[in-house]
């Protein structure tokens, strides 16, 4: 699906062009542009992770905006991806709090188990590693996006477990690595198993 899709006119399947029809009824009939985000979301999970030129071409027309203000946004918001990703898109936040807790030694760790740096995919297409921003999970550093959930107190052990289910095919348990709720402080008694 991803490889030559570039090279292809882009077009919504049918369940996605009934779902485009939902989103832009949201919107008053002068304000649909802003139908924009949503669009290239549904449009980027229908092209397996990544948001190609084409896609971005009929989108942009649909809305009626000039094809550079489609540019703009898809290169300005982080969640859209330009290149094909891997089955599993990590994403390492690298903000103060989560490298203050250790988020260097999950890059290493993906460098050593999966082989590859920033910005790659492993041959067999199964991930893809990109440093980002702020993922808003900074009380639970260090955090990690896999796809669309959260990963977080992540040691190099729990976070190197998690690689090893994930290129099995196993089911993981998104959320914190220590079984906190939310970003509640740990019990009293408790120990931050990170340490």
């Amino acid at each position: 699906m991803k490889e030559g899709l570039e090279n292809r006119s882009f077009e919504f399947s049918e369940e996605n062009s009934a779902k485009t029809k939902e989103i832009l009824q949201r919107y008053p009939e002068e304000r649909q542009a802003s139908a924009i985000l949503p669009l290239f979301d549904l449009a980027q999970r229908q092209c397996g992770g990544w948001l190609p030129g084409s896609a971005i071409e009929k989108i942009t027309e649909m809305l009626g905006l000039p094809l550079i203000r489609g540019y703009e946004i898809a290169t300005f918001y982080t969640m859209f991806n330009l290149n094909p990703v891997g089955r599993y898109h990590i994403q390492i936040c690298g903000t103060t709090p989560c490298m203050l807790r250790g988020s260097e030694d999950l890059k290493k760790v993906c460098k050593q188990q999966l082989g590859i740096e920033f910005g790659e995919t492993t041959k067999d297409g199964l991930f893809t590693v990109n440093e980002t921003e702020c993922i808003g999970a900074c009380v639970n550093a260090p955090a990690v996006q896999i796809n669309d959930d959260y990963y977080e107190d992540l040691t190099e052990e729990t976070f190197l477990k998690i690689l090893e289910d994930l290129a099995e095919g196993l089911e993981v348990k998104s959320g914190s690595a220590i079984g906190r709720q939310g970003s509640s402080p740990l019990k009293k008694g408790a120990h931050d198993k990170r340490k």
